[in-house]
């Protein structure tokens, strides 16, 4: 029988008679503490300095078609920078991009807003273009700014204190990458004790397929609007052309007058198409981007936990084999020293790993909040832009055909090709030739313009509401079915306010049928 071994005896018992815990997965009740611990630690941020990080975009300079630069100024009282404020800062478009990679890879506890694109769909070189790359670069900035975990990562130093020519300093890789990472998600996703972050991945994977497939649509139909402008455009130079050889004086200023609205129209969809692209388009392929980036980083997430969960096997695995060697009756002392330090390896990478994973889970709660707020206000804003620039667009288009009016009524005495093949109706029962679209309002929507809309929309630039043709009761009568109860001649949008409502301003089947058959086109 081997002799016992005295010096190895001690140190055997202390670490084996001591299992690991097993440590749960880290929730979000972990990273909320009862209230009493709270009140420390409240006290303790009160007595800490408030660190900032702020930075102003103010200027954007282009070189044809290269890499634009942004110059922005910063001001901060973080410790790690050499001073507090810094003027005139230039950094290329790509080198924000070198940075936004960073700070991905690094700060896995943080969500990363995706760069604003260098150019959008409004054209380079245009005033609109201009304003938009720098609105959206100065919002992308005060989100990194004010991220607590991002404003504190060295290379933030290096961006804003570099001279010229900014690249990372260190480079990190996403923990997995290429096959593995795709392998990876082939698989059943880890147990996980926060369901607030196990839901978000699938719905911010909806959301990043929805919006791709709804930017790949607008571009769809931006392209077959710009090729409705083009074939208008042509279109009406043709049939202006056809003023020379038609011999009615009337028809002839008639395609000559239509074919200049018809080109102009063509210009107007033109524009309007530019302007979805620029509203609709551009947000919805940004936000796309950035919620790719979301969905990876609570994949990486995943990985995260998938790599604790195998530590605490390979920890278990080193606790069987120490519990084996302590019950052989023969124990040498180079094998009780490899099981202990193989042990302690285990436990302290088991260790490290569940307190990032605490980390990561505490912040990415706050964080999804967060972009989910951010996401749903960007969006409304961008949606209702998008509206106000469409109705803009279809009040341009109608204010200039209504502008054709009277010269295809003018063709001859009967009224034209307003008649449409009817009977020649008298003059007191013809609808009117004033503008509907005024600062008023539409003169065919039922409801007055709020008094805000003229700012926000350019109805101003719109020919204004004239008094309205035809004098007795019956042209008032036909007037005021026209334009749904707006009022009788001469009223204008002062009427619509006190009008009562009546039988003839029901809404019905049969005032519908009657309407209808007393309205020209």
């Amino acid at each position: 029988m081997a002799p016992p071994v005295p010096s190895a005896e001690p140190h055997e018992e202390a670490a084996f008679e001591q299992p690991a815990p097993e440590r749960p997965l880290p929730s979000q009740e972990e990273a909320a503490p009862d209230a009493p611990a709270e009140e420390p630690a409240q006290l303790r941020k009160s007595t800490q300095p408030q660190f900032r990080l702020q930075a102003k975009i103010t200027g954007l300079e282009r070189t044809g078609k290269k890499d634009p630069i942004l110059r922005f100024d910063v001001h901060t009282n973080l410790p790690r920078f050499r001073t507090t404020q810094y003027r005139d800062v230039r950094r290329l478009h790509s080198e924000f991009i070198k940075l936004a990679e960073h700070l991905i890879s690094a700060n896995p506890e943080a969500l990363v807003p995706a760069v604003p694109p260098p150019l959008t769909s409004a054209g380079a070189g245009t005033d609109e273009d201009e304003s938009r790359v720098k609105a959206l670069m100065q919002r992308w900035f005060n989100y990194v700014c004010g991220s607590e975990a991002l404003m504190m990562d060295d290379e933030m130093v290096l961006f804003v204190e570099s001279d010229f020519g900014y690249s990372p300093l260190v480079k990190r890789k996403q923990p997995a990458t290429g096959v593995r990472r795709k392998i990876l998600k082939q698989f059943a996703p880890p147990p996980d004790d926060t369901p607030e972050l196990a839901d978000a991945r699938p719905t911010v994977k909806l959301f990043y397929l929805g919006t791709m497939d709804a930017g790949h649509k607008v571009d769809k139909l931006v392209k077959a609007r710009r090729g409705l402008g083009l074939a208008e455009s042509d279109y009406g130079v043709k049939l202006g052309r056809m003023h020379v050889q038609e011999p009615h004086p009337g028809l002839a200023n008639a395609y000559k007058k239509l074919g200049r609205v018809v080109q102009a129209v063509g210009d107007y969809h033109a524009a309007q198409a530019t302007a979805e692209a620029t509203t609709i388009g551009d947000p919805f392929q940004h936000h796309s981007q950035d919620a790719f980036i979301v969905k990876e980083t609570l994949t990486n997430r995943q990985i995260l936990i998938r790599e604790f969960l195998q530590a605490q096997e390979v920890t278990r695995g080193k606790l069987n084999s120490a519990d084996r060697l302590k019950a052989s009756s023969s124990v040498r002392r180079e094998k009780v020293d490899e099981a202990i330090a193989a042990l302690d390896e285990a436990r302290e990478n088991e260790l490290q790993l569940y307190n990032k994973t605490s980390r990561v889970t505490r912040n990415l709660v706050q964080e999804r909040r967060k972009w989910f707020d951010r996401t749903a206000t960007d969006l409304r804003m961008e949606i209702r832009e998008f509206v106000l620039r469409e109705i803009e667009a279809e009040r341009r288009t109608l204010a200039l055909l209504e502008s054709v009016r009277g010269d295809i009524r003018s063709i001859d005495g009967t009224g034209g090709l307003s008649r449409l093949g009817r009977e020649a109706h008298p003059v007191g029962r013809r609808t009117s030739l004033a503008a509907s679209q005024g600062p008023k309002g539409d003169a065919w929507s039922g409801a007055p313009r709020r008094s805000d809309a003229t700012s926000r929309t350019a109805s101003g630039s719109f020919v204004a509401k004239v008094p309205e043709e035809g004098d007795g009761d019956e042209g008032q009568d036909a007037a005021g079915s026209v334009h749904g109860g707006a009022g009788a001649a001469g009223a204008g949008a002062a009427g619509l306010v006190g009008l009562e409502e009546d039988d003839e301003d029901r809404v019905d089947a049969r005032n519908a049928a009657s309407r209808l058959a007393t309205s020209t086109f």
